[in-house]
C-alpha cells in the first residue's frame, strides 16, 4: 500500500494515529487520496495553476525569434554606419543592441533547457537555467558599458568630427525597429526573468535611440560633436540600470532569498493568526525560478485538532493571498509543554524531537519577537 493510498483513519507512519495527524518525519506528500484530487499533490501543488504564461512557450519562442531578426540585421548595418560616420553613439548602440540579441538567444536557449523535466539530481529541473541566463546578460552589460563610459569620457575630452546627418538617419530607422522589437517581445511571456529583461533592454534602446537622433540633430544644427559623446553617457547610464536589475533579481533568487513581494515575518504572523494554528517555525519561503515561489514550513496546531483542515486552510491563504502554491506544510499537534506560560529564564519549550531548535523565527498569535 503506497503512503497516497492509506485509510482515512490510519496514518502509514504510525500505524493507528488518529485521522489527520501528520508525524515528524512525514511531509505534506502524506495525504490522502481526496487531497490530492482537491489540491493536486504534494501540500498544495495545484498542477501549477499559479504558472499559467498565458502564451505558450512556442508562441514565445515566435515573437523572441522575430525580435532577434530584426535587432541582429538592423545591428550588422548600425555597425557599419557608425564607423562611417565615425559616431561612437552609433556603435554603443549597436553594442547595446548585441547584448539584447545575446540575451534573446540565451532566453531561447534557457527555455529549452527548463522545458525538460525533472530527473537524476535535477528535483527542479533545469528552471534556473534563465537565471544563469539573466547572470550573464547582466554581467556583460556592465563590462560594455564601462568600455563605453571610458570612450565617452576620452572624446569629450578630444572630439573627433562626426557625421550628424547620417548619424540622425541612423537612429531614426533605429527608433522604428526597436519600436517594432518591442512590440513583439510585449507579446510573449514577461512573468520569466529572461524575457522581461529583454524587453526592458530593448525599451532602454528604444530611449537611447531617441538620445542619440537628439544628439546628431545637435551635431548637424550646431556642429557641437560633444553631443555625441553626451549622448553615449547616456546608454551606458542605461544599460548599468538595466544590469544592476537583472544582478539583483537573479542574485536574490540564487541566494533564495524570499521573493521581493513578500515578507516572511508578516506571512509568518499571518499563517500563525489563523484558527487552530499554535506556532509556525522553520519557515522558508524561496523562488524556484522568475515566477515560481515555494514555501515549507512546521505547523504546531492544538491538541486534538484536525491537521488536515488547518492545512487545507493554510494552503488556500498561500494561494489566493502570496500566490504560492508549491508548498510543503508539516503539521503536528503542539506538546502540552508548549501550550504552559514560560517565565523569564526557562529553558525553551519543546518542540519535537526533531526541532529542538528552530531555524529562525517562530511565529505565535502572540506578541513575541522577530
Amino acid at each position: 500500500m503506497s503512503d497516497h493510498d492509506h485509510r482515512p483513519d490510519e496514518h502509514p507512519s504510525t500505524g493507528g494515529a488518529p485521522a489527520g495527524h501528520v508525524s515528524n518525519t512525514s511531509k505534506s506528500s502524506h495525504l490522502t487520496r481526496s487531497d490530492h484530487e482537491s489540491h493536486g499533490g504534494h501540500g498544495g501543488h495545484s498542477g501549477h495553476a499559479g504558472h499559467s504564461h498565458g502564451v505558450s512557450p512556442d508562441a514565445d519562442r515566435r515573437w523572441l525569434g522575430a525580435a532577434l531578426a530584426l535587432i541582429t540585421v538592423f545591428m550588422a548595418a548600425e555597425v557599419a554606419v557608425g564607423l562611417v560616420a565615425g559616431s561612437l553613439a552609433l556603435l554603443s548602440d549597436a553594442a547595446h543592441m548585441l547584448t539584447d540579441a545575446a540575451s534573446i538567444v540565451l532566453a531561447l536557449v534557457a527555455m529549452r533547457l527548463a522545458a525538460r523535466p525533472a530527473h537524476g539530481g535535477f528535483t527542479y529541473g533545469l528552471k534556473r537555467a534563465e537565471i544563469l541566463s539573466a547572470q550573464v546578460n547582466g554581467l556583460t552589460l556592465l563590462l560594455l558599458g564601462a568600455w563605453l563610459a571610458y570612450e565617452a569620457v576620452r572624446r569629450l575630452i578630444s572630439p573627433p568630427a562626426v557625421e550628424g546627418g547620417l548619424m540622425l538617419v541612423t537612429a531614426l530607422v533605429g527608433i522604428a525597429v526597436n519600436v517594432v522589437a518591442t512590440w513583439c517581445l510585449s507579446r510573449a511571456n514577461r512573468t520569466s526573468l529572461n524575457v522581461e529583461g529583454a524587453y526592458q533592454h530593448i525599451l532602454n534602446d528604444l530611449f537611447a535611440f531617441i538620445g542619440t537622433a537628439v544628439a546628431a540633430l545637435i551635431v548637424v544644427l550646431t556642429g557641437f560633436a560633444r553631443a555625441d559623446a553626451l549622448a553615449t553617457l547616456v546608454v551606458v547610464a542605461l544599460m548599468v540600470k538595466a544590469a544592476y536589475g537583472l544582478l539583483r533579481d537573479s542574485g536574490r533568487i540564487f541566494l533564495e532569498a524570499a521573493p521581493a513581494d513578500v515578507d516572511p515575518d508578516v506571512l509568518g504572523d499571518r499563517l500563525a493568526g489563523r484558527s487552530g494554528v499554535v506556532e509556525v517555525h522553520d519557515l522558508h519561503v524561496w523562488q524556484i525560478t522568475s515566477g515560481q515561489s515555494a514555501l515549507s514550513a512546521h505547523v504546531l496546531v492544538e491538541p486534538g485538532g484536525e491537521c488536515h483542515e488547518v492545512r487545507r486552510d493554510l494552503e488556500e491563504v498561500l494561494r489566493d493571498e502570496y500566490a504560492i502554491t508549491h508548498t510543503t506544510l508539516q503539521v503536528d499537534h503542539a506538546p502540552e509543554r508548549l501550550l504552559q506560560v514560560a517565565l523569564p529564564g526557562d529553558a525553551a519549550p519543546a518542540r519535537g524531537p526533531h526541532c529542538e531548535r528552530a531555524h529562525g523565527p517562530v511565529h505565535r498569535e502572540s506578541p513575541h519577537p522577530h
